[in-house]
């Protein structure tokens, strides 16, 4: 079935782009519109705007540009029917359908078919949990007993499986999911070297459902309840198509909003610990589920807040073994804090200990950053053994010097070498020497921060005592110097005219210079006999001149929702502003800087010689090319006297355009 096109229209109409980012995104808002750190791709300074008016999101970074629709889309892995159907669900739109071929409908169901029965799993658990006898007497015992109400199991849709083979499975073949489906889900195990015969594989545990961030049931964790050292404590799902265990926390749909609200986020282990915070009031919680810290993970945090707290228990062995993959929490940019809880106990026996309030007592005092808390645990290692103290120093210099923040490693220098006792500029000495052995690496083993290098020098990491091995970096105000764009160094004079005047019509094409004349009708009528070689500008072009000539001025938004994926990407990136003119020049310079809609006429004009000129200048070149390869003396002349004609319309534009001519 495929959604009927009134019905898109009506989610299209519904959904608001600040509130469909919001969800996912902590915006702060900038001028007329809003700028976040973007979920797409890597960085520490935001570049990713959303155009309230518009109803549109772009990234000067990565590019990511969009509607609401294609957010979704982008931000959770989903087609362009689930995307639409997430957003009828969160503005409560009743979705009318109508048939498609059975080539779509299976394309479509492919992904679909899992969410469906991982959500009927959900359910099948939940019911076991609360209206079976043995899921009441064994798993609603167990959460009663460890304190959890009945709002926190609606909450987190915990549940329970029976202890039989096949129940889940058994129930899900009667409703008509096929087994191909269950197993696909990670629900059903085949017996090894049989396709017909198969087991449930959570079979007598509680169940945790685990969510994405659009709140999506895409994988389970199950504990077991009874003594049995041939099963482990808990069981995952396995890595299906639509969960990737390093790229999920638990509790992060549940948590996502008080993360954006307090401004920090609380990282803890295990399951108990996230149900036990809520409980007590604390949502801003998630949990890494005994996995190891990944990358990813720390980018789902970084979306909603760039400061994190770990809660650990007192295990201290466990502590320090975990100290080393926090470094890639630096790396990421976020603030870092660390909270160690009294011997033997961990986040969710110590909040059912003490209380809610006393907790966050707690945690407000015994909280400190990351690196006072590595170097005083490494320390207290070493002792005074000069051997150990020599490591530690190595180790919290390679901790610091990942941290892109130039102010923040200077401040950490300085705090370290105090608690270490030792000179700071020796720590710096250390970071320089670090920096070098990454330079000697390759490229793609360096340092994951751009301008990296550069960075640590200005923070006074390099010196000029140490310069760097690869000669001085490049200078990015050398108007030669271009970052990430060699295929702009291929492109002609003709193709940035050809952009700058598609631009002009998509901007302001339907604005008035004159009473019934309007910039497209303008620009159109002094360009007749001008085609475009680029085939994308060339396709907007056709576009304004077939609808002009019925008398229809295509509107900016027509492009910025156009269904071509290139002629929307450039649109979008047109009408969003990177920069923002500070009421700075207004109001305490009055220094008056004029908007490019106030002096439309002047910039059409501009535009129009301009390609003109760059339109003849190409003809030149194309002639001197055919001169070139030699020809009849007849057919010489004729290039000649076009080339010259060409010159002299060449030479009008310049002097038009007030440049001197050689």
């Amino acid at each position: 079935m495929r959604i009927n096109p009134e019905t898109v229209d009506r989610i299209k109409q519904s959904a608001d782009i600040v509130e469909v980012v919001g969800d996912f995104v902590s915006l702060k808002k900038k001028g007329a519109n809003y700028s976040a750190c973007c979920p797409f791709h890597n960085e520490k300074t935001p570049s990713f705007n959303v155009n309230p008016v518009r109803q549109i999101y772009k990234c000067f970074g990565c590019g990511a540009a969009g509607d609401s629709i294609k957010f979704i889309m982008d931000i959770d892995g989903v087609g362009y029917g689930e995307a639409l159907r997430y957003l009828a669900d969160k503005y409560q739109i009743e979705i009318e359908e109508e048939e498609v071929t059975d080539e779509e409908a299976a394309r479509q169901n492919a992904r679909d078919s899992l969410y469906i029965i991982l959500n009927y799993a959900k359910n099948y658990y939940q019911q076991q949990l609360t209206e079976n006898e043995e899921g009441q007497a064994i798993g609603l015992s167990y959460f009663r007993e460890r304190g959890f109400t009945k709002d926190i199991l609606n909450k987190f849709e915990l549940g329970y499986s029976l202890e039989q083979w096949d129940g889940l499975t058994k129930s899900a073949l009667a409703k008509g999911y096929s087994a191909e489906v269950i197993e696909k889900a990670g629900l059903l195990i085949h017996k090894e070297g049989s396709r017909s015969s198969g087991y449930d594989r959570f079979r007598g545990r509680v169940i945790f459902p685990i969510h994405s961030v659009a709140g999506k049931v895409i994988a389970f964790g199950a504990r077991i309840l009874k003594a049995d050292k041939s099963q482990p404590k808990y069981l995952n799902s396995p890595e299906t198509e639509v969960y990737h265990k390093g790229e999920v926390l638990y509790g992060i749909f549940q948590a996502k909003n008080a993360i954006r609200q307090q401004e920090s986020c609380y990282l803890v282990e295990g399951y108990t610990d996230v149900l036990s915070l809520h409980q007590a009031g604390i949502e801003n919680v998630v949990a890494s589920s005994g996995t190891a810290l990944t990358v990813e993970q720390i980018k789902l945090i970084a979306r909603f807040t760039s400061n994190i707290t770990i809660l650990y228990d007192g295990d201290i062995a466990g502590v320090k073994a975990a100290l080393r993959g926090l470094d890639l929490v630096l790396e990421e940019g976020l603030n870092v804090n660390v909270v160690l809880f009294p011997d033997g106990d961990d986040p969710d026996s110590y909040v059912r200990k003490v209380g809610a309030e006393t907790f966050k007592t707690y945690i407000r005092s015994a909280s400190q950053d990351f690196i006072a808390f590595k170097t005083k645990t490494l320390l207290q290692d070493a002792g005074n053994d000069p051997f150990k103290r020599a490591e530690v120093i190595s180790e919290m210099v390679q901790s610091i010097v990942k941290i892109p923040d130039a102010i923040k490693r200077q401040v950490f220098f300085q705090r370290t070498a105090d608690m270490m006792g030792v000179d700071e500029q020796m720590l710096i000495s250390e970071g320089n020497k670090y920096i070098r052995k990454q330079q000697k690496q390759k490229p793609a083993e360096r340092g994951r921060n751009p301008g990296f290098q550069q960075d640590l020098q200005d923070a006074g990491v390099g010196s000029p005592s140490h310069p760097f091995e690869d000669g001085p970096p490049p200078n990015l105000f050398d108007p030669g110097f271009e970052e990430s764009a060699p295929a702009s160094q291929t492109r002609s004079p003709l193709y940035f005219q050809e952009e700058a005047f598609i631009r002009l019509l998509v901007l302001h094409g339907c604005r008035e210079l004159e009473p019934d004349i309007t910039v497209c009708s303008y620009v159109l009528g002094e360009i007749d006999g001008i085609e475009f070689e680029e085939p994308i500008f060339a396709q907007l072009l056709l576009l304004f001149r077939e609808n002009h000539s019925r008398n229809i001025v295509l509107e900016t938004d027509y492009f910025v929702h156009h269904r071509d994926a290139d002629i929307r990407n450039l649109a979008i990136e047109w009408v969003t502003e990177k920069y923002e003119l500070s009421s700075l020049w207004k109001d305490k310079f009055e220094i008056f800087v004029p908007f490019e809609t106030d002096v439309l006429d002047k910039t059409a004009f501009i535009n129009i010689l301009r390609l003109k000129k760059a339109f003849v200048e190409n003809k030149m070149n194309i002639c001197l090319q055919q001169l070139k390869q030699g020809s009849y003396e007849a057919d010489e002349i004729a290039l000649m006297k076009e080339f010259i004609f060409y010159k002299g319309i060449s030479m009008a534009a310049a002097k038009e355009l007030g440049r001197v001519v050689g």
